[in-house]
């Protein structure tokens, strides 16, 4: 497998080792190769090339089957013009490979039970969603936009699209996922009030024909904002359009206790796809080693998912993270979890790749 790199800002690049170390440790286990091919992108990029992204680093990605990307982020460019922001890398890569479905999976692993915000009682029941997002359309990115005047006063205008095109490439990954897991989607819409929503129902529900393994159910994205929170554990895999799956995948997030933990993916119309850990570049800890790495490490083993199908390989990772976290090792930003019966032990960047390097055996 052909593995762009770009470890980018901050704590990124510690993160990145890890996530390596760990992918290494898988192949040399299960006898597949890994080529790996590293870029520049964000402020590291900025400081050498007085760009973002460049073209070569685009290209590079574009010879390759995946990208794993750190963190992009540095203070020391948040006055710079727009189009010299560490950020606009992140958009341009994007853009440039179609990346369309955005994953964000929210768990909360029993041993950090005790972080999250809800009751012990729903917790039991246990929260395991995988989330989708539509990433390309919507009020985001749709025409007209922008500031105008009606009758003599200020007035501002976004504009609402979906293609059906563009609902049932996303509905179908959704749908396919569903088959891995417990077999039932949530689609998200505001189908009482808006045309787009109606439209993305009706989509969605056509598309559901084609798996009859899967059941499909709807819910309007106010109630789903609470039901969220009330009972979490109803819910497999939940579609949504871009705002409303932009509000309520950081609202699951909360959920968990710890950005750190939290890995994520991006489905492109063509290889290569996308992911990254969902927390920042964090450059307050930077080459501290207190940053978590097991976002980007079950970011790595979702590329494994979703990029190679390599469903037992992920797994793996995935359990030995697992196993780590009830055996009481803990970075900084969930060393306050505790678990009865276990003792909590306080360990580096380092030092919990190498935990889950050897739960791999």
């Amino acid at each position: 497998m052909r593995i762009a790199v770009l470890p980018g800002d901050g704590v990124g690049p510690e993160v990145m080792v890890e996530a390596q170390k760990t992918l290494d440790a898988l192949a040399a286990k299960k006898g597949f190769r890994v080529e790996y091919r590293t870029g520049l992108v964000g402020a590291a990029s900025l400081d050498k090339t007085g760009e973002p992204v460049t073209q070569d680093t685009l290209d590079m990605c574009r010879e390759c089957d995946a990208i794993l990307f750190g963190a992009i982020g540095d203070p020391r460019w948040d006055n710079a013009p727009a189009h010299q922001r560490p950020e606009r890398g992140l958009l341009r890569i994007r853009k440039e490979f179609g990346c369309f479905a955005n994953l964000r999976p929210i768990k909360v692993y029993p041993a950090l039970k005790s972080m999250s915000v809800l009751r012990p009682e729903i917790l039991e029941k246990g929260v395991d969603i995988l989330m989708f997002r539509e990433l390309t359309g919507g009020v985001y990115y749709r025409e007209p936009k922008g500031r105008t005047t009606v009758d003599g006063q200020p007035a501002a205008v976004d504009t609402m699209l979906y293609t059906e095109e563009e609902i049932v490439r996303i509905a179908r990954v959704a749908f396919t996922a569903a088959q891995q897991r417990r077999k039932k989607v949530t689609s998200v819409d505001k189908a009482n009030v808006l045309a787009s929503s109606q439209l993305w129902r009706e989509v969605v529900t056509k598309v559901s024909a084609d798996f009859p393994d899967v059941t499909l159910e709807h819910q309007l994205v106010d109630s789903m904002a609470m039901k969220l929170i009330t009972s979490p554990s109803h819910y497999d895999v939940v579609l949504t359009e871009n705002m409303f799956g932009d509000i309520l995948s950081d609202e699951g997030g909360v959920l968990t206790g710890s950005l750190g933990m939290l890995p994520s993916g991006t489905i492109s119309l063509a290889p290569p796809s996308f992911f990254e850990p969902v927390h920042g570049s964090a450059p307050d800890i930077a080459g501290q080693g207190k940053a978590n790495p097991l976002g980007m490490i079950l970011s790595m083993s979702m590329m494994l998912r979703y990029a190679f199908n390599m469903e037992s390989e992920a797994q793996e990772v995935e359990t030995a993270v697992e196993r780590v976290l009830n055996n009481g090792y803990r970075t900084p930003d969930i060393v306050h979890a505790r678990a009865e019966g276990v003792e909590v032990q306080l360990v580096s960047t380092q030092q919990m790749g190498d935990l889950v390097v050897a739960e791999l055996g």
